[in-house]
């Protein structure tokens, strides 16, 4: 498995040459949010949608 700064330049290596800095930070914001969400799986940290459903229903 690939080290959190292996996995950064990995990111940034696959963007073009001419990518902004706000746009590096978005894909990396993105990869995050994955690696959460992939986590919060693996933890049964989920819910089902139908109780989602519910929940937003109760808003």
């Amino acid at each position: 498995m690939a080290t959190v700064k292996e996995r950064v330049k990995m990111v940034i290596d696959e963007m073009p040459d001419d990518v902004s800095i706000a746009e590096i930070l978005q894909e990396l914001a993105f990869q995050l949010m994955i690696d959460r969400g992939i986590a919060d799986s693996d933890a049964n940290r989920v819910i089902a949608d139908t109780q989602l459903e519910s929940e937003i229903e109760a808003w």
